[in-house]
């Protein structure tokens, strides 16, 4: 059932994004041009959902989850250079190309080569650091 839930949670992510644009990489790029073509659609879509979490995220907190016994919150708070590193390399991937990880896997339906590439380079980032942190805390 969890399963099932998370793949129907995904799709509609996914929509959600196609939907907004956001897995137009031109759209996302121009958004983040603020000194040349700027394009503000993306800053209503990113308002809303801001919107939207700030309304309803304390009540949301106060129930239980519907598949699981509790929500499962990061119990570490402080800045720490993985925090930072990691943020870096999000906002120069987001940046030069114009995806981030979820708009990148939505856009996976598009059958784009730069975008199987951009997916598979994250991949690989992702393994590379999960390696990392292993090593680091053996």
């Amino acid at each position: 059932m969890k399963n099932l839930a998370a793949l129907a949670c995904g799709l509609l992510f996914g929509a959600g994004l196609a939907l907004s644009g956001m897995t137009d990489t031109a759209k996302v790029l121009g958004f983040l041009d603020l000194f040349g073509r700027w394009d503000p659609d993306l800053l209503f879509v990113m308002g809303g959902a801001v919107c939207v979490t700030l309304v309803s995220f304390r009540f949301v907190l106060r129930g239980r989850p519907l598949l699981a016994s509790s929500f499962s919150l990061p119990a570490q708070r402080d800045v720490d250079p993985r925090l930072l590193g990691g943020a870096a390399l999000f906002g120069i991937g987001w940046g030069v190309f114009g995806y981030c990880p979820g708009p990148a896997l939505s856009a996976l339906v598009y059958l784009e080569m730069k975008t199987v590439a951009f997916v598979l380079a994250m991949l690989t980032g992702m393994a590379l650091a999960g390696l990392a942190t292993r090593k680091a805390g053996a």
